[in-house]
């Protein structure tokens, strides 16, 4: 169910006692348009850095992305889990040994608000080496068009 807080409350309290729910808050996402221009930035990027576009997408949300730092068993290989992570340290506990990473949010997986700091990011990244790019101004129109 989708609502504002009255109406949840108001459905949920005629719901059984015994049954569980979960209430999330509904972010925006962000716009193909705004997807669109982050990938073109990129390329841009990548082609002046002489690197493939996948180490500066990696690059970028290293910068300017979302992370969670986790801690995982050091004989369990995490590359099958996480696709944007960096090793940051190493601890014990218990008499095991653990690896500390952060792990990093993908593109698609952020909200609007999260993904604007990311294309604020490459396109701060794009005019430091004079690649050309849309304003701020222009770019915040992007945010309200075709919102997925």
């Amino acid at each position: 169910m989708i609502g504002n807080a009255r109406t949840l409350i108001r459905w949920l309290s005629t719901q059984e006692d015994g049954k569980i729910f979960e209430v999330k808050e509904r972010k925006p996402k962000r716009s193909l348009t705004q997807n669109s221009y982050y990938w073109a930035m990129l390329n841009n990027l990548a082609s002046v850095m002489r690197l493939d576009n996948e180490r500066v997408h990696f690059l970028m949300l290293q910068r300017y992305g979302v992370y969670e730092v986790v801690s995982v068993r050091s004989d369990i290989d995490v590359s099958g889990y996480f696709k944007y992570f960096t090793e940051i340290g190493h601890g014990r506990t218990n008499g095991r040994e653990f690896t500390h990473y952060k792990v990093f949010k993908g593109s698609s997986q952020m909200d609007s608000r999260e993904f604007s700091v990311l294309i604020d990011g490459v396109r701060q990244e794009c005019e430091d080496l004079d690649i050309p790019t849309l304003t701020r101004d222009e770019i915040s129109q992007l945010k309200f068009i075709g919102v997925k």
